[in-house]
């Protein structure tokens, strides 16, 4: 007996050894960079941090999205095909969509549309597939593309269809830019680009995520929960849900957002674009037509054409035309007038009697004149020369003589 408990203290001792081991281990291997209490408390809503706050979608917004509800696009690649290796470095991209119309309106330049990106790059937008796209300058070396359905302001439809991949390699496989399929694939959507209001729409498309339902049913299986790490400008918090949501408290300029999928432990799951950085320009003097759908700024029957290509605006209320009859022609009648004699007698004219004018008498003005002596200058004597005169006889021949 006594050599059986001594058997079983010493096997006490050596669980209680390997326990604490264990859970030095763990402790240390495991540790996020927030606390695991941080990752169950965060996804509660609405998210307010130190600037950065969750807020209703804008009004027009929230009308136009009740329009898609029904609406399950379905969107396919049909070249490049998956692990096709192709000898060249431009690639044509044909694409297919399915119950989902895209096309960009005329005049507010927004409609329905697919988001195309290549490998880890800012998103392309494409409204037609008529017409395949042309990839160019791209590396040796494996790709992926991604492509899926979004709404006219920018937001991915969550329905299995809405979103594929394919991965094709040029001239020669290589291990970059080549998700692990069996592994949860985070794809970053909004926001990118310029942005003149807020708030602003934060989204991305989830492939291979377990449901929270099932992760969280039975905690000794092998499939881990989800939640997704979003960092602004240094600020982060949780999401526990996969929709979009709208954001306000950006700064006027450069913001630098990241997005990365963690498990139920906050450890980021490493696999290809599960973690993803974006600049956007927050500019609120940007006046384009996103801005002010976003502030409700394009009425609703206005805004109806972004999402309906046979939608036709309102016309402006016309003038009424007000047709005048013709007035009545009227004669006048003559007024006959007979003058009054009006007498007039005229009043005796005031009788004035001049004053007599002052009698004036000139004062006599003496004038004295000195006189002017003049004393002449002497004439220059002037010598006349004489001329001297030849006369010459004429010769005079008497009349009697002819």
């Amino acid at each position: 007996m006594a050599k059986t408990k001594k058997c079983s203290i010493k096997s006490i001792s050596k669980y209680l050894l390997i326990f604490v081991l264990s859970w030095n281990l763990v402790s240390c291997a495991t540790q996020p960079e927030t606390s695991l209490l941080s990752l169950e408390q965060a996804p509660t809503l609405p998210i307010v941090q130190e600037k950065i706050a969750e807020v209703s979608p804008p009004s027009v917004i929230q009308q136009l999205r009740s329009n898609l509800d029904s609406v399950q696009p379905e969107v396919s690649i049909l070249s490049p095909q998956k692990e096709q290796v192709l000898q060249e470095s431009q690639v044509k991209v044909q694409l297919l969509i399915k119950n989902y119309k895209i096309f960009q309106d005329r005049e507010l330049l927004l409609g329905p549309h697919l988001e195309l990106i290549v490998d880890n790059q800012p998103k392309q937008s494409i409204y037609s597939v008529e017409q395949p796209i042309t990839l160019e300058n791209l590396t040796p070396g494996t790709h992926t593309l991604r492509v899926f359905a979004v709404t006219p302001w920018g937001e991915s439809f969550k329905n299995e269809g809405a979103y594929t991949q394919t991965t094709f390699h040029l001239y020669s496989k290589t291990s970059e830019n080549s998700p692990d399929l069996k592994q949860p694939i985070l794809t970053y959507n909004q926001p990118q680009g310029d942005y003149g209001a807020s708030p602003i729409l934060l989204d991305f498309y989830l492939a291979n995520a377990p449901l929270h339902v099932i992760a969280q049913e039975n905690k000794e299986d092998n499939i881990e929960d989800w939640r997704i790490k979003v960092t602004i400008n240094g600020e982060s918090f949780y999401l526990d849900r996969w929709e979009p949501i709208f954001l306000k408290g950006f700064v006027q300029g450069k913001n630098w957002l990241q997005i990365e999928y963690v498990n139920e432990k906050g450890l980021s799951i490493n696999n290809a674009f599960n973690s993803t950085v974006r600049v956007i320009n927050y500019q609120p003097e940007i006046d384009d037509n996103l801005s002010k759908l976003i502030q409700d700024q394009i009425p609703l029957d206005v805004a109806r054409a972004i999402i309906d290509p046979d939608y036709k605006k309102p016309s402006p209320p016309a003038i009424e035309e007000v047709t005048t009859e013709p007035l009545e022609e009227v004669t006048p009648e003559p007024i006959e007038v007979t003058p009054e004699p009006i007498e007039v007698t005229p009043e005796p004219l005031e009788e004035v009697t001049p004053e007599p004018l002052e009698e004036v008498t000139p004062e006599p003005i003496e004038v004295t004149t000195e006189p002017i002596e003049v004393t002449p200058e002497p004439l220059e004597e002037v010598t006349l020369e004489p001329i001297e005169v030849t006369t010459e006889p004429i010769e005079v021949t008497p009349l009697d003589a002819q």
